[in-house]
C-alpha cells in the first residue's frame, strides 16, 4: 500500500540539508540542526515530544535520510523518515489518505489469529499512532493523542471481533496508560512495577516500588489488567517516563525527603546504575537513557556483590535462585497474567561482549542479554544457536533435570504456579498495600474470587537477603482467625483484634497467607 509510512521525499534542491549515508548503511540520522531547518521548510513536522534510545551521534532525532535511491522509472530520489525507535523501523502513518498503514496493521493482526493460530497479539508502542504538529516553538503532539487512543480501539476491537485479545506494550505516564486501555488492549504490560521491583531486589529497599504500586492505584491501574513479567527481550526498562513527562513537577516523597517527579527519576536511575552496572558488575551495561541491558539472573548477581562470573559458587546459586524465586513470586501472586523467560528458566546471565562485537557496533547493549541457551539440553556440544548467537552461561540445569529435584527453580515455581491456580489469584481482586514496619518487606493484600472461596489473601515478601521480624497492620486483617502460609504449608498466629500480624521472614522469603475469618 502507498502512504504506509511517514516518509518524504526531500527535491534535489535541498538535499545539502540531508547527512551524508555511509556506505555500509541505509539510512543517517538527522541532527536537531536539519530537523528544525525541514520543519520550517515546511517538509516535516519536526521534533517530537521526546526521542526513545537518543545516543549522542547514533540517534539524536526520531528522523533520518536515505542515500539517494533510483527508483524503477530511473528517477533518483532521497527521503526523510520517522522512526519512534530505531533506524531502519519506520513509523506508521495512520493519518494517511491511503489508510495503507491501517490496511497492513489489521490485516496482520487478523492473519495471525485466522492463518498463524494466535490468540493473544501484543500492541507494540500502540500510543504513538497519533501525530500532530504544534506552533514553531513546541515539539509536535506525539504521546496521548487522541487519534492513539481510536486506532488502538479499531485494532483491539478488531482483534476481539473474531475470539482474540490483545495486550498494550507502551511504556509512558500512568495516566496516558490508563486512557489507552479505556476500551482499548485488554491487557498492559507492567511497567509500573518492573522497574520498581528490580529497584527492590538491588537496594534491599520496597519504598520505591510501593509507592509505584499506590500511584498506579491513584490512576485507577488494577493489577488484574495487567501481564506482569520477569526478563523479556528488552533491556531492564527505568525510563520512568511517569516522573519524566506529565508529573516531572509533582512532588513526591522518598526516603523521608519531598522531591519533584523529575529528581525522583534522576535518583532512582542512579541507584539502579551504581546497584548493577559499572565497575562492581561490569557484565551488565547502560542501554542509552532507557535503561539496563542484564537478564534477572545478573540483576541478581550484581546485587549480591558479585563481580566476575567466574568466581560464583554454589552456594551463590541457591541465593540467586532464592532472590529470582522472589521476583517470580512478587509477579505471579497477584492479580493479572503472570509471563517469563526461557532465559529465566535456565537462569542465563550475561554474554561475554567479545563474543558478540558485530551486534554490538551501534551501540544496542541488548544483546548481551540475549544469549542463545538449550531449555532441555539437546544438544549439550553446541557453542551457538543455529542462527549463529553464542551460548550463554547458565545458573541453573535443563527442565527435565531441574523438575526431577524439587528443591530446583523450576520445580519450587511450578509449586508457586499451582497454588496460585488453585486460589483463582489471577482473577483476585487487590484491596490493600499495607506498609510494613520494615523497609525490605512488601504485602499486597486480595480478595480471593467468590468460585475460589471468596477468602483474604495476602502476599508477603522480604526483598532483603537477611532476615526480619515485621509488622504489618490492615483494617482487612481484623477479626481474622489464624492464618495459613501456602506457600510455606505452615499454620501461623492470625492478626490481633486491630489487624496487626506480626511475622518472621527468612532473606528473600515470599508468604502466601490465607487467613480464616
Amino acid at each position: 500500500y502507498p502512504g504506509i509510512y511517514h516518509m518524504i521525499e526531500i527535491p534535489k534542491e535541498d538535499w545539502h540539508l540531508l547527512p551524508s549515508v555511509p556506505k555500509d548503511q541505509d539510512a543517517a540520522n538527522l541532527s536537531a540542526e536539519a530537523e528544525e531547518e525541514l520543519k520550517k521548510r515546511g517538509y516535516i513536522i519536526g521534533k517530537l515530544s521526546r526521542v526513545i534510545f537518543y545516543e549522542p551521534g547514533v540517534k539524536e532525532t526520531n528522523w533520518s535520510a536515505t542515500p539517494i535511491v533510483r527508483g524503477v522509472d530511473g528517477v533518483r530520489r532521497r527521503w526523510v523518515y520517522l522512526h519512534f525507535f530505531k533506524q531502519g523501523q519506520p513509523t506508521i502513518n495512520w493519518l494517511d489518505p491511503s489508510f495503507g498503514g491501517m490496511k497492513l496493521v489489521i490485516g496482520d493482526a487478523l492473519h495471525s489469529i485466522d492463518q498463524l493460530g494466535s490468540r493473544g497479539l501484543r500492541l507494540d508502542a500502540n500510543g504513538f499512532l497519533g501525530i500532530e504538529k504544534t506552533d514553531e516553538d513546541k515539539p509536535a503532539w506525539s504521546e496521548g493523542h487522541p487519534l492513539s487512543e481510536a486506532a488502538n480501539h479499531l485494532i483491539a476491537g478488531s482483534v476481539r471481533k473474531v475470539g482474540g485479545f490483545t495486550f498494550q506494550e507502551f511504556n509512558v505516564a500512568l495516566d496516558d496508560m490508563q486512557a489507552m486501555a479505556s476500551g482499548g488492549a485488554d491487557l498492559s504490560y507492567d511497567f509500573v512495577s518492573r522497574p520498581g521491583y528490580h529497584h527492590a531486589v538491588a537496594t534491599g529497599s520496597v519504598e520505591f516500588l510501593r509507592m509505584m504500586l499506590l500511584e498506579a492505584k491513584r490512576f485507577g491501574i488494577d493489577p488484574v489488567s495487567m501481564v506482569h513479567a520477569l526478563q523479556n527481550h528488552d533491556e531492564l526498562t527505568y525510563e520512568l517516563v511517569h516522573f519524566w513527562t506529565v508529573h516531572k513537577d509533582d512532588i513526591y516523597t522518598y526516603r523521608g525527603k519531598d522531591m519533584p517527579g523529575g529528581e525522583l527519576r534522576t535518583v532512582i536511575q542512579t541507584e539502579l546504575r551504581e546497584a548493577i552496572t559499572g565497575p562492581n558488575a561490569p557484565y551488565n551495561q547502560p542501554h542509552t537513557e532507557n535503561g539496563i541491558a542484564c537478564t534477572t539472573a545478573s540483576v541478581i548477581t550484581a546485587a549480591l556483590g558479585i563481580k566476575d562470573f567466574l568466581d560464583i559458587t554454589e552456594e551463590d546459586i541457591q541465593l540467586v535462585q532464592k532472590a529470582h524465586l522472589l521476583m517470580a513470586q512478587f509477579n505471579a501472586l497477584q492479580p493479572g497474567v503472570f509471563a517469563m523467560s526461557g532465559w529465566d528458566l535456565r537462569g542465563v546471565l550475561t554474554l561475554d561482549p567479545d563474543q558478540i562485537r558485530n551486534l554490538l557496533k551501534d551501540g544496542d547493549t541488548r544483546w548481551l542479554e540475549r544469549g542463545s541457551y538449550d531449555i532441555m539440553d539437546v544438544n549439550p556440544q553446541a557453542e551457538a544457536s543455529l542462527s549463529g548467537m553464542p551460548k550463554a552461561p547458565c545458573l541453573y540445569a535443563s527442565l527435565p533435570d531441574q523438575l526431577d529435584d524439587e528443591t530446583s527453580f523450576a520445580s519450587q515455581l511450578k509449586h508457586m504456579l499451582a497454588i496460585r491456580e488453585s486460589l483463582g489469584l489471577a482473577l483476585a481482586k487487590q484491596i490493600d498495600l499495607p506498609e510494613a514496619d520494615d523497609q525490605a518487606v512488601l504485602c499486597l493484600v486480595h480478595r480471593l474470587p467468590s468460585e475460589n472461596g471468596g477468602q483474604l489473601q495476602a502476599t508477603i515478601l522480604n526483598f532483603a537477603n537477611r532476615e526480619v521480624s515485621t509488622t504489618i497492620t490492615s483494617t482487612h486483617f481484623a477479626g481474622s482467625g489464624s492464618v495459613h502460609d501456602q506457600l510455606n504449608d505452615e499454620s501461623l498466629s492470625g492478626p490481633d483484634k486491630d489487624g496487626v500480624l506480626q511475622l518472621k521472614l527468612q532473606p528473600y522469603q515470599a508468604r502466601c497467607l490465607i487467613f480464616n475469618q
